[in-house]
């Protein structure tokens, strides 16, 4: 970790100190700053003034799990009263110190420490203010190396998903037996064979199922997928290392019943709903970037939805409209979310991050949800780093 670079962010915002407090793994964003395997019994903090050395405090059980620190003083403590006089001569001299934690729990995703620790700190004399944005430019951010390898596993998830989609249009025309998890377990293989993470498993959701954004195929009883069906397909995959960056697609794809089939009336019209959906968020990102003006999550959530809305499907919402991609290990990240619905972010889309983008509608007999990856190249501005559907992929 930079701590210089964290320390310029502090001193921009006007931060006099940022307190990331941690028992027994409970806090991300302690792991994130202090990479490494361990396991800890007793409370621990990382200081990072806004001038001088960081220092780590934790209970002498658990030094040896805090071994080869670089750049951060390391301090022992044996019981709560050392813990409160540290605490207090540390921060005793700041007026605002930052933690993990968002006001009115506005933000979950960074509402990490519990009430108690903060009472603990207010009580000190301090203000206590939210990390959220320090946070995401020290942990959410992308390396060089990140960016190429999240291409590369781009391409890789891309192709595997031109499999998924000519695997199902190769079984129909031969006319043998093809399932939701059939399908999902090709995935699985081919994330194998390509040497990319295999987690969660992907989604593969036949006609009713594709209303439920987060469908689970069954492995006992699958749905058997005939010509007339409408596909969508979710998959995600990185190149292993907790730095990587997942890509994470959504596409869908219809079920020709015969050579002059066509995708139905309604389905189109949703699919072309979602896509201008899509691509309204694109296009008011490109819009900020291009006139040196800066754009915030809900920003970007609003500009997506209301196609949706002014269509007359708002209705059959059931999500925000993308979220954080970061290094770590969570498919969704610690950054921006796109998100007006179920929290308000204020957070800024800056450079070095990256998102999703994935609005969707879902009805009771089809859902539709198109998803790509974004990432704020510094130069650039937002570029797209996925594959692109603009068109329904005929099976």
């Amino acid at each position: 970790m930079n701590w210089n670079h964290v320390q310029s962010l502090l001193r921009q915002h006007k931060i006099d100190a940022w307190l990331v407090y941690d028992f027994r793994g409970s806090n991300s964003v302690f792991s994130l700053l202090l990479p490494g395997k361990r396991v800890t019994t007793r409370r621990a903090a990382l200081l990072i003034p806004a001038h001088g050395t960081p220092t780590l405090l934790c209970q002498g059980l658990d030094s040896n799990q805090f071994e080869h620190l670089q750049g951060v003083q390391k301090e022992h403590y044996l019981g709560w009263r050392d813990l409160h006089a540290w605490l207090s001569n540390k921060l005793g001299s700041s007026k605002r110190v930052a933690m993990e934690y968002a006001p009115g729990c506005t933000l979950p995703v960074v509402s990490i420490v519990d009430a108690g620790i903060v009472d603990l700190v207010r009580a000190i004399g301090v203000e206590v203010v939210s990390s959220a944005d320090v946070l995401q430019m020290c942990v959410a951010t992308w390396s060089d190396a990140a960016l190429e390898t999240h291409m590369k596993a781009s391409r890789e998830v891309a192709r595997i998903k031109d499999d998924a989609f000519d695997y199902i249009r190769a079984s129909l025309k031969k006319g043998e037996r093809i399932t939701e998890y059939m399908v999902q377990q090709r995935i699985v293989e081919n994330f194998r064979a390509a040497g990319l993470e295999v987690g969660e498993p992907p989604i593969v959701a036949a006609n009713g199922h594709a209303g439920d954004p987060h469908f689970e195929v069954s492995a006992s009883n699958p749905s058997v997928i005939v010509p007339g069906d409408w596909i969508l397909i979710d998959l995600w995959s990185r190149y292993p290392g907790f730095e990587n960056i997942y890509s994470d697609i959504t596409w869908v794809g219809y079920c020709t019943k015969n050579a002059s089939d066509t995708v139905p009336t309604k389905h189109r019209e949703v699919f072309e709903t979602v896509r201008a959906s899509r691509d309204a968020a694109v296009n008011l990102a490109k819009q900020r970037w291009n006139a040196k003006q800066s754009v915030q999550g809900w920003e970007l959530d609003d500009a997506s939805r209301n196609v949706i809305v002014h269509a007359g499907f708002e209705r059959f919402v059931k999500h925000r409209t993308g979220h954080s991609l970061s290094p770590g290990p969570r498919v969704h990240g610690l950054g921006v979310n796109l998100d007006n619905l179920e929290t308000h972010d204020t957070r800024e889309v800056l450079p070095g991050l990256g998102y999703t983008i994935e609005p969707g509608i879902y009805m009771p007999e089809l859902g539709v949800r198109l998803e790509i990856n974004v990432y704020t190249d510094a130069a650039k501005g937002p570029v797209i780093t996925s594959c692109v559907q603009d068109e329904v992929v005929m099976c």
